[in-house]
């Protein structure tokens, strides 16, 4: 059989022979499938033309699936199944589906600690997307985002994660050496935080070297710190398992507040009690 004619099957006339496959009858098929009998034959004969061999038997005291039409039934209800089971779990029912949208720093490092508090509660889904890049947020059906900056997008309600506070950080292996924590090798994250330069304007200290290395999301810088390859200039709230753990030591007292966070920002389709759970439970701010 031409692998073009396969390709281009309407998925209705493939559902409707399972249907009358499984039941024995196009009766039955028609009043599962929401058609006339009329409708579910026409559909049938059109399927068969189209492949190129008979499924049903037609007889005058009903119909019987050939022996093409018993091999390939098994196929295409396992595959109406998957197909059946994959949108359920994908898209799901939308009031039992709550999307919400962050970075890959944010959602492993502050929403997965606390995802266990919303499980379950209320009754629907959690569904973490990540985002990489802003514009991204666009494209993203998302009911909930986290976004970095002020607070002050118009028209949208928002809640601070977390107050922004950057200090340097590092692993204690590489604090052994004794030298200063300035002449050790720093390490540098792109995106919209403050760098080295800002911290040592902010502190009155003299320009630092150019970071050695430079990472584009925050948690590979993380995990590099956490390897013993340089000072990072870290987010405190994002890192502190680690500082609790000992993973991580803060180099020095010093730390730099920022205006600028991460905000949980709600989308006018969010109901009040989910928006209130997650603000309870993922903001700290």
């Amino acid at each position: 059989m031409d692998k073009r004619k396969i390709e281009t099957l309407p998925l209705e006339w493939v559902r409707v022979f399972e249907s009358a496959g499984r039941t024995g009858s196009f009766t039955a098929a028609a009043k599962d499938c929401g058609l006339t009998q009329a409708a579910v034959s026409q559909r049938i004969r059109n399927l068969e033309e189209r492949i190129g061999a008979a499924l049903f038997s037609r007889q005058a005291r009903g119909v019987t699936l050939t022996v093409d039409g018993e091999a390939w039934l098994p196929y295409v209800s396992a595959a109406l199944q998957a197909l059946s089971r994959s949108a359920d779990e994908l898209f799901g029912a939308p009031l039992k589906k709550l999307v919400i949208s962050a970075s890959a720093s944010v959602a492993q490092l502050w929403l997965v600690p606390r995802l266990n508090q919303l499980n379950g509660e209320g009754g629907y889904q959690i569904s973490i997307t990540t985002i990489t890049i802003e514009g991204d947020y666009a494209n993203v059906n998302a009911a909930a985002e986290i976004r970095y900056g002020r607070g002050q997008w118009p028209d949208v309600q928002s809640m601070r994660l977390y107050p922004e506070v950057l200090a340097p950080i590092a692993a204690p292996s590489i604090l052994q050496s004794g030298a200063r924590w300035q002449d050790l090798p720093l390490i540098a994250v792109s995106g919209p935080r403050a760098g080295w330069q800002e911290w040592a304007a902010q502190m009155q200290e003299a320009p630092l070297p150019v970071p050695q290395f430079r990472f584009d999301t925050f948690t590979t810088a993380l995990a590099a710190a956490r390897a013993g390859v340089g000072v990072m200039l870290g987010s405190l709230p994002l890192c502190a398992a680690d500082l609790e753990s000992g993973a991580l030591k803060r180099v020095t007292d010093q730390a730099m507040p920022q205006d600028a966070s991460y905000y949980l920002i709600r989308k006018d389709r969010m109901a009040n009690r989910r928006w209130n759970d997650l603000v309870t439970h993922l903001c700290d701010g």
